[in-house]
């Protein structure tokens, strides 16, 4: 059993209202300084087989990720 983890982040062309949001509220929770915040997803998935990062880049690519306005990577842990 092999567990995969996959990030999907908006591309960087791609307007982030939430992460916009997040960024807005920092200074009054006392955080000065952010000048940025990018929100995504966080996906641990295990597989089975020979090619786990295969698989799951494939259930990325399908599933977890829009490809027009979203990035992903995969990593084996």
């Amino acid at each position: 059993m092999a567990k995969v983890v996959v990030d999907v982040m908006l591309k960087p062309e791609i307007l982030d209202p939430q992460g916009q949001a997040i960024q807005r509220a920092l200074p009054s929770l006392g955080f000065d300084g952010v000048t940025a915040v990018r929100q995504g997803k966080h996906f641990e998935v295990e597989v089975e087989g020979d090619d786990p990062q295969g698989l799951v880049e494939k259930v990325a690519a399908t599933l977890l990720a829009n490809p027009v306005i979203e990035d992903f990577t995969v990593k084996l842990q």
